[in-house]
């Protein structure tokens, strides 16, 4: 746990010297883009840094030594995931991460007076045809989108000029092209499914694999070994372990995104079920419920304005069908098999230790 959280720290460090280096420059090209600085500070400098952490156990797994080059390279995984959360959260309409307003949102807020007069909280973009939006709505969006772009930019200069041997940054750019079009599949993937009849089980998972599964935990960690010169079979194991894990990644974080209390956790818990997100723990309770209580369920998901109460309602139905009892399961199931993934190759000690902590926490989390 201490070398968890000193890991944390150095990233930290390094992503706020980012955010400070980085604000200079833009505010010299321009004091309009203050408000990009804003927002280009509070995405750099929040987050659990765990693909960071997955990264560098990768490197020390292929038996490198700590150094300050792969803390660089590691706190890329972490700009390409703060670009990942703004698209999504555009996407999305998001309106909370870690408790505060998501990029398009405070960039509305911080536009109202520019841009009119109207009321600066927006109704969410849903399904069916788009209605007419507002100019601030629109250069909100916008604004977020190039903010995620930026991100993009900035993880590509990060990796390349980590101070690692050149030789074994240039190994890794194939890793690059798999884990972003794997990611922009699984978001696409989503999109279509979303709102639509709902996903099977075996559906929903093949969207949490690509969405998050893949560039959260098993392509991190292809990344470090990959850096460190490790051998195909370390690779192999890694797959083992990422894919289940960063499945039950995904799994608990549907369970917190219905269940979970937004004072404690930082985000709405109304947003997957408004949208009727294909998660794998929807997918599993309409598959549970008896036609009638599936038929409440349908209804109550069809309202466009659902609100709390009509949440309650749906928890209580997943509850009632055992459908968060199943997903507990499935998390539980796939961190066991993460967990017996790493006694298929020898591991240093210390990486191994911390391979084994990082499964817990990503799974048993509750932000």
């Amino acid at each position: 746990m201490r070398d968890a959280l000193a890991l944390r720290q150095r990233i930290d460090t390094y992503l706020h010297q980012l955010a400070d280096d980085e604000e200079a420059e833009l505010v010299r090209l321009s004091p309009e883009l203050a408000p990009l600085c804003v927002q280009l500070r509070s995405a750099l400098t929040r987050g659990k840094r765990m693909r960071a952490a997955f990264l560098y156990w990768g490197w020390r797994a292929a038996g490198q030594p700590d150094c300050d080059g792969v803390i660089r390279a590691a706190a890329a995984m972490e700009l390409v995931h703060a670009a990942a959360c703004t698209h999504d959260d555009i996407i999305d309409d998001s309106r909370l991460r870690h408790g505060l307003p998501t990029a398009h949102v405070a960039f509305a807020e911080a536009g109202a007076r520019r841009w009119g007069s109207e009321d600066s909280h927006f109704e969410p973009v849903r399904h069916g045809p788009l209605p007419h939006t507002s100019v601030r709505q629109e250069k909100s969006a916008a604004l977020a989108m190039m903010l995620g772009d930026l991100l993009i930019g900035y993880a590509a200069q990060v990796f390349a000029t980590c101070g690692l041997p050149g030789a074994y940054v240039a190994r890794t750019v194939p890793l690059w092209s798999t884990l972003l079009r794997e990611t922009v599949a699984g978001e696409f993937l989503e999109v279509l499914r979303t709102g639509s009849d709902t996903s099977e089980v075996g559906e929903s998972l093949e969207v949490a694999r690509y969405k998050t599964a893949k560039y959260t935990v098993e392509r991190p960690l292809h990344m470090g070994t990959t850096l460190g010169g490790a051998p195909p079979r370390m690779m192999e194991a890694f797959t083992a372990y990422g894919v289940p894990l960063g499945e039950a990644f995904q799994l608990r974080d549907d369970l917190i995104g219905t269940f979970g209390v937004p004072a404690e956790t930082g985000k709405s818990n109304l947003d997957d079920l408004r949208d009727r997100k294909p998660t794998a723990l929807l997918a599993t309770t309409l598959s549970l419920l008896a036609p009638d209580a599936r038929r409440l369920l349908e209804k109550t998901l069809d309202n466009p304005a659902l609100d709390e109460d009509d949440a309650a309602l749906v928890r209580q139905l997943m509850d009632e069908c055992g459908a968060r009892r199943r997903i507990e399961e499935m998390i539980a199931e796939r961190v066991s098999a993460a967990r017996s993934a790493l006694d298929l190759v020898s591991l240093p000690l210390q990486a191994r230790s911390a391979l084994l902590e990082l499964a817990t926490s990503a799974a048993e989390r509750t932000l």
